[in-house]
């Protein structure tokens, strides 16, 4: 498996809030699988119980820690890294209660609400091209390491493993644990894929049985925050593409119309990602006849409120 994992939660050089990280609630949907049978369950890891709000709160906190450990961070050097919102908050978050500074390099059309919380965290911002996205902000940022070496350590969370060692190490443990191994689907957006691939990870090992399905948008043009087309996109080195039993696609849409119903039918207030998640959750639970699905709800609505689509009827 590599190397070590850092356990986040019990690291001797871990404050109280990076020790905060996990043990986020599985709960159970009950009102949007009626007419299910009684043998079919889903249920969701409620990321935004983290305390930056978001499920990117186990990588930012184990690379950041390991960094520390490996002394990749000594002399004054920052932690650079791209993201295109939830990520570089965890990030900002983790470094400030530490006394340290992280420098983020994010596409200029990043939302108002996400470049506040940024700054409010002392975080340094590089605005990218907006048109390139996350992968453009990517590359912003891996010329802006290779120009200052000495400056800034690039954790470039779409190859460091311990993105992954992350959840292999927390969030399958977790579930695991809050089932009972009785996990039957396992369900995860594709960003940079490491809640899939470390969490699959971890349940594959102790239930060979357990289906990994991944969720995507249905094609480049989306307009799922958080989420990648894997057909379009450059593949992050950390993921696997044959690794997961299945994947299923989701249009911008049907994920719309999901965020909605979460929110007035289970009284659940997430982002569209959670939206694509469930969509497909459900799209599994009508084909089977028996099963306990978990899928994963990647942060809360309330960096997504000025979106149009919340205007919409469900």
């Amino acid at each position: 498996m590599g190397a070590p994992l850092v356990n986040v939660r019990n690291h001797p050089t871990s404050t109280t809030l990076i020790a905060s990280v996990g043990e986020t609630p599985l709960l159970e949907l009950t009102r949007i699988p009626a007419g299910l049978p009684e043998t079919v369950r889903i249920f969701a890891k409620a990321e935004w119980f983290n305390p930056s709000g978001s499920v990117k709160d186990r990588p930012a906190a184990q690379i950041l820690l390991k960094a520390m450990a490996n002394g990749d961070l000594n002399d004054g050097r920052e932690l650079l890294d791209s993201t295109s919102g939830n990520m570089g908050i965890s990030y900002a978050m983790f470094a400030a209660s530490m006394g340290r500074t992280v420098h983020l390099a994010i596409p200029s059309n990043a939302s108002r609400e996400r470049m506040i919380i940024l700054k409010m965290l002392g975080a340094e911002i590089t605005l990218t091209d907006p048109l390139e996205g996350s992968d453009g902000a990517r590359v912003v940022a891996a010329e802006m390491a290779a120009r200052n070496p000495e400056r800034y350590f690039f954790a470039d969370q779409y190859r460091n493993a311990e993105n992954w060692r992350a959840h292999y190490e927390t969030t399958g443990p977790e579930i695991a644990s809050q089932t009972n191994l009785k996990v039957t689907h396992f369900i995860a957006g594709l960003g940079t894929s490491g809640t899939m691939m470390g969490t699959g990870r971890y349940l594959k090992e102790r239930n060979k049985s357990v289906q990994l399905i991944a969720a995507q948008p249905d094609g480049p043009l989306h307009g799922l925050e958080g989420l990648k087309d894997m057909q379009s996109s450059p593949l992050p080195e950390i993921y696997d593409p044959s690794f997961h039993d299945e994947i299923r696609t989701c249009s911008t849409e049907a994920a719309y119309r999901m965020t909605r119903r979460l929110a007035q039918e289970e009284g659940l207030l997430v982002g569209v990602s959670s939206g694509a998640a469930a969509s497909v959750a459900l799209e599994v639970a009508h084909e089977i006849d028996e099963g306990l699905i978990v899928v994963v709800f990647p942060d809360s609505a309330y960096k997504y409120l000025d979106l149009s689509f919340w205007n919409q009827r469900p």
